[in-house]
């Protein structure tokens, strides 16, 4: 890594503020070189990262935070931010455990705003922000910096409804990396952008206004013909229906005429939209030419400028699912795949390929991902929705009122359930049991490996009513797949191994690690445990649990998910009502939020591997 002239730990936006155009261009390089070196043997989200470099400085150089407010929405995109506001010497360590979290993050730092992980949010927090500027009679700037992909949220227009209707001052930032709202523009577009956003061409607007409203019909006539003539050569005519003043499209990458405009913008009064194009990746070949696969991803190698390669010796959970779908469509051309803007993540690619004319992706927006299905579902489709854990909480009134309500046999693939690793509290699949479970009419499964997974999906899609199936994130046991697969006995449970000494209960991932500790725990003490393996969380197998319940030896239950509302305390409750009296431990997740690192480090943190339950065998044992 070549030295840094700019680049420092102690670099501040005032030192912005006083640097001439050519000085942040060599800041911007020294950015992109000091990214794409460091996330290499790490990972990261470096193509989001690299497309807006010359943005996070420009924002940086105009605005003053913490007394400004920049609130970035997702949060993926501001390692640069981090860069500029103290935490350089952080960046080798971010997403790693005890490091830098990979989003913005309140109690990280004083210059975060307003912490992130999950899209469409920025427009509604940065205008609460602005009206609790106006309550308290306080005066500092409000920015929400959002993507043309996570404008596709719901949430983000029922904010812009709501702010444009107010006036109150806050800047909106668009920042467009697909050009979806508007093609490449020039040196002339930009001039004129920078001129209307300038105050002299809205005195002169004004002072028009001012003549031509005491002439009714002139004023009528020249409203209709500016707004004809925005409607056809302004593309931002909708936002301007919405209450707000639209500005750009501007060239991101561009500080000469990016800054002028930013500062125009901040002068400003009302709700303001500027438009920036961005490039993501730029500045990294391989990242400009597949934006996709380097969006965020693992460690990657410098010289072959491609991602490491995987040395697992087992297919991903998210691979399996992919695979086993694409079988189960073959054969059933009811079936259709939904997803919410992750078809690579969540593994449909293979099935858009395929099956393109029964593949929808709905943008971010997983509420009406689930009411679509459910609608798709009512007119005779079997629907497979596949969003990961964490993204589904944004649909929870759609899956019990749309879905479950009514019993509509929309299937739901939770891909991320449990703890995720690097990516921290904001993507944690730890809620699903516990919000699921409470839902009338809804079977959820949680199969501890690969093959169950598959036959997971098989009786899932014969079932007449909504189902779930949460599976983790990472690879697989490495178990043999079959290639006929049979439907899982109904609502049985599956006895993995059977003892005199008492009863450990385990869900999905946590059998491996409860098997695990029985065997070494066996040979170290000659003590024998029954063990479990749920794989249905609800309906619940009571026969299988009472009949291996010993009413006066240890009942053991593990779960990677929320001990507050978990199936722990479904199965504690079914004990003690047949007269359970023996040691009891629910080993699950405390009232705690995780956080990042990998996924090992992660749950040895909350108490959920072979050694937490090695400890309280021990312990048990010991009293």
């Amino acid at each position: 890594m070549s030295p840094s002239l700019f680049l420092k730990d102690t670099l501040s936006g005032t030192d912005l503020k006083k640097m001439e155009v050519t000085e942040l261009e060599q800041l911007a390089a020294e950015i992109r070189e000091y990214l794409i070196q460091t996330l290499a043997p790490i990972g990261g989200h470096l193509g989001a990262s690299l497309g807006v470099v010359e943005l996070s400085i420009a924002l940086h150089v105009v605005f003053s935070t913490p007394e400004d407010k920049i609130v970035w929405d997702v949060g993926h995109q501001a390692y640069v931010h981090k860069m500029l506001t103290g935490r350089l010497s952080g960046m080798p360590r971010i997403r790693q455990y005890g490091g830098l979290s990979g989003f913005t993050k309140r109690a990280e730092s004083k210059h975060d705003a307003f912490g992130a992980g999950h899209a469409s949010t920025s427009i509604s927090a940065a205008y609460g922000m602005a009206v609790a500027r106006g309550v308290q009679e306080e005066s500092y700037h409000c920015v929400a910096v959002i993507g043309d992909g996570a404008l596709t949220g719901g949430m983000a227009f029922e904010a812009l409804n709501h702010a444009g209707a107010r006036q109150d001052n806050l800047l909106v930032v668009l920042n467009d990396n697909e050009m979806s709202i508007a093609p490449n523009v020039g040196a002339i577009s930009a001039y004129l952008a920078r001129l209307i956003s300038g105050k002299p061409y809205s005195q002169v607007k004004s002072g028009m206004r001012r003549v031509l409203e005491k002439l009714p019909h002139a004023y009528e006539a020249a409203k209709r013909v500016e707004e004809h003539v925005k409607g056809v050569l302004m593309p931002g005519t909708l936002f301007e229906e919405m209450g707000f003043r639209y500005i750009g499209p501007i060239d991101g990458h561009d500080f000469e005429h990016l800054i002028p405009t930013l500062q125009n913008c901040a002068e400003l009064t009302g709700p303001i939209i500027f438009h920036v194009l961005t490039k993501k990746g730029l500045g990294y070949s391989p990242a400009e030419k597949d934006p996709q696969t380097w969006h965020g991803l693992g460690p990657y190698c410098l010289e072959k400028k491609e991602p490491l390669k995987s040395k697992a010796i087992a297919p991903s959970y998210t691979s399996v699912f992919s695979n086993a779908l694409l079988a189960l469509a073959e054969k059933d051309k009811r079936v259709v795949a939904i997803t919410a803007a992750m078809p690579s993540g969540t593994g449909l690619e293979p099935f858009a390929k395929r099956f393109p004319e029964r593949y929808f992706d709905v943008g971010i927006a997983e509420q009406h991902a689930v009411t679509f299905a459910a609608g798709l579902c009512a007119g005779g489709l079997r629907p497979v929705v596949a969003i990961y854990s964490t993204f589904i909480q944004r649909a929870y009134d759609q899956i019990i009122h749309d879905v479950c309500l009514q019993k509509l046999p929309v299937l739901f693939c939770l891909d991320r359930a449990g703890v995720v690793g690097a990516d921290g509290a904001t993507h944690a699949g730890i809620f699903d049991i516990a919000f699921l479970r409470c839902i009338p009419n809804l079977i959820l499964i949680s199969p501890k490996d690969e093959e169950e997974l598959q036959r997971a999906l098989c009786t899932a899609l014969s079932q007449s009513l909504p189902c779930a199936i949460r599976y983790p994130r990472g690879v697989g046991t490495g178990v043999k797949l079959s290639t006929q697969v049979e439907p899982l006995p109904m609502a049985k449970s599956e006895v993995v191994c059977e003892g005199q000494d008492g009863l450990v209960i385990a869900v999905g991932h946590c059998v491996h690690e409860a098997q695990e500790a029985l065997n070494t725990w066996q040979q170290q003490s000659e003590e024998s445990y029954a063990l479990i393996n749920l794989l249905f969380i609800k309906p619940l197998d009571e026969k299988t649990i009472l009949s291996f319940l010993i009413l006066d030896k240890p009942l053991i239950i593990l779960e990677e998910g929320m001990a507050s509302g978990g199936i722990g305390q479904e199965i504690a409750c079914l004990a003690l009502k047949h007269g359970f009296c023996g040691y009891f431990v629910h080993l699950a997740i405390d009232d705690v939020f995780p956080h990042h690192g990998t996924q090992q480090e992660v749950r040895r943190d909350l108490r959920l591997d072979r050694d937490a339950l090695l400890a309280v065998l021990s312990s048990q044992s010991a009293a």
